[in-house]
């Protein structure tokens, strides 16, 4: 710029502005969990972080139990300041039951039937809704159900087996005619 004085003396000076770009802030983890289950997600694009959880780790941890939205702010080395967020969603467990019969008598079988869930996985290996059992002892039956989300959650049922009962026949094996 120029200056002039009062006596007619003229200086000039210039300055030279660089104008830095704004980091390029970039978040990356899973953006959809299920109920229970944690997540890390990361942060990129600077040299110190500060997320809203008051952690100044580029990546954290999380364990919502509801829908959450966590973000950073994130600074370069040359001061410069942008921020970024991600919204993470808690999909429910499904609630997994199994009705059938859980007393059969020895030499027997009961179908178990699983509810709740879009898919499931059985302890003997069976993926179907019902399985039939043919426990020889009492037994304890697992199964895994998965709902559309993705999210499992495990019940059991105990099935016993009662022993049958023992006839027998007393009395005289022989008797006379007529008597």
């Amino acid at each position: 710029y120029n200056l002039i004085d009062t006596i007619g003396c003229a200086a000039n000076d210039s300055i030279m502005v660089l104008v830095n770009p704004l980091p390029n802030v970039n978040i990356t983890g899973t953006d959809s969990i299920c109920d229970g289950q944690s997540t890390t997600i990361t942060a990129t694009g600077g040299g110190f972080y500060l997320w809203n959880t008051g952690s100044n780790s580029n990546s954290i941890l999380v364990s919502p139990t509801v829908n959450s939205n966590y973000s950073v702010i994130v600074t370069d080395a040359n001061t410069c300041v942008d921020s970024n967020n991600i919204n993470v969603i808690v999909n429910p467990l499904p609630t997994i039951s199994i009705s059938g019969n859980n007393t059969i008598c020895q030499g027997g079988s009961t179908t178990l039937t699983a509810a709740g869930g879009s898919s499931y996985l059985w302890s003997n290996g069976n993926a179907s809704s019902s399985i039939v059992v043919s426990p020889t002892a009492d037994s304890t039956y697992l199964v895994t159900g998965t709902n559309a989300n993705g999210c499992s959650d495990t019940t059991s049922i105990l099935v016993q087996v009662i022993a049958n009962p023992i006839a027998t026949i007393s009395g005289n094996d022989s008797i006379c005619f007529g008597t």
